[in-house]
């Protein structure tokens, strides 16, 4: 994790994609990190501890995004399109 302003390494390093990570993304409040891979794998972070959850798709992710609430994630694959409520792992 690092500053966006500063670019220093403000965290640790964020480890669970089993294969290389296509698509990252930050809520406007910075408190939320998106990451969609080649492991078919959205992960949602917060971005000063943990894992939050883990969501699937069929084929690799290639782009995640954020709400402006910091409510919802989308994210894009070859299966398609999908919307998760960031609160509790499941499509909205």
């Amino acid at each position: 994790v690092w500053n966006r302003e500063t670019g220093a390494q403000t965290g640790k390093v964020l480890q669970g994609h089993t294969s290389v990570v296509r698509a990252v993304d930050v809520s406007p409040d910075g408190k939320t990190i998106a990451s969609g891979g080649n492991d078919k794998t959205v992960r949602i972070w917060d971005a000063e501890t943990e894992l939050l959850c883990t969501l699937g798709h069929e084929s690799d992710v290639t782009s995640v995004h954020i709400s402006p609430d910091s409510k919802r994630v989308a994210s894009g694959s070859d299966d398609g399109m999908r919307t998760w409520d960031i609160e509790t792992g499941e499509l909205a």
